[in-house]
């Protein structure tokens, strides 16, 4: 089936561009069972132009005995040493929520979960699990520790197995969401949330960090950046926000004509989000963002 942007149902979208193929595949959460009902796995789009996609084709379906049962969100999409791994959050009754990979051979996949659990620690509550390759070569996972269980927020990172199976360090707290000057706390001004990290490296060299969290606009994305050339050094978020307009959890692609773009979900409202594509811009390692009506 034929469809446009405005016809998938997805939070949280995630673009990995496949230059060989000439195809662009989208995964996300499913918009209509996101906060309530048993998910049917994750589902992956494919577009030659960004416009029109086909699809849905299924990435990932848990097995009858695989250990959640809601709250499949975030999945994005890596090539890795020759495989495909998703990065993908997970909650259970009795268990905290986290981010777990799964691998495939092709990016359609279907996936299917590494490990024993999720790679966050058991006892957090954690979302939003993304990929970063520092410049020794070396794996980790940025993620979240949600407000929910620290009120203000956390991005964290944690390195991982050259598998991508496992965690092998501790967490490293990169920064807490009230040290953005643009972040609003939320239900009474004490819980800042963070959501959606994405890293990219800039022309400059520089290291961005974009995430989301709220301001006066609604649902926000922001940006920090690396004063000390890598993940575990000091970060500095920008006094001005990327995206202000309820939209969010933003991850940036380059197309095949090599145009940067900016994939977000918006309006942060159920059931009425969506995934758009804006145009961005780089200049002396800043991002800048344009929005069209309708994405694109």
């Amino acid at each position: 089936m034929n469809l446009t942007l405005s016809d998938i149902h997805i939070r949280d979208p995630f673009v990995l561009p496949e230059p060989a193929e000439g195809k662009y595949y989208m995964y996300g959460t499913i918009g209509e069972t996101c906060w309530k009902g048993k998910p049917r796995g994750f589902d992956v789009y494919v577009s030659t132009d960004l416009a029109v996609w086909e699809g849905p084709y299924p990435a990932f379906r848990p097995a009858p005995d695989f250990w959640s049962d809601f709250n499949y969100w975030a999945p994005e999409v890596h090539e890795w040493q020759g495989r495909y791994y998703m990065f993908a959050t997970f909650k259970a009754d009795g268990r905290c929520r986290g981010t777990q990979t799964l691998v495939a051979e092709g990016p359609l996949g279907p996936f299917r979960p590494l490990g024993d659990g999720p790679l966050t620690p058991r006892d957090w509550e954690c979302l939003d699990g993304t990929f970063y390759v520092d410049r020794h070569g070396e794996p980790w996972m940025v993620f979240c520790h949600e407000w929910v269980q620290v009120q203000d927020g956390e991005i964290c990172a944690v390195r991982l197995s050259r598998e991508l199976d496992r965690a092998v360090s501790e967490p490293v707290l990169l920064f807490r969401a009230s040290e953005a000057p643009w972040a609003e706390g939320i239900r009474g001004g004490a819980n800042y949330v963070t959501d959606g990290p994405f890293l990219y490296r800039a022309g400059t060299g520089e290291l961005l960090l974009l995430w989301s969290s709220f301001s006066d606009g609604g649902y926000t994305i922001g940006c920090a950046r690396q004063a000390e050339d890598d993940i575990d050094g000091s970060w500095v978020q920008d006094a001005e926000p990327l995206y202000k307009r309820d939209g969010g959890h933003g991850m940036v692609f380059r197309t095949f004509a090599g145009e940067l773009r900016l994939a977000i979900h918006t309006p942060n409202d159920s059931p009425n989000e969506r995934p758009i594509f804006i145009p961005v811009e780089e200049r002396g390692g800043r991002l800048s963002a344009f929005p069209k009506e309708g994405g694109m």
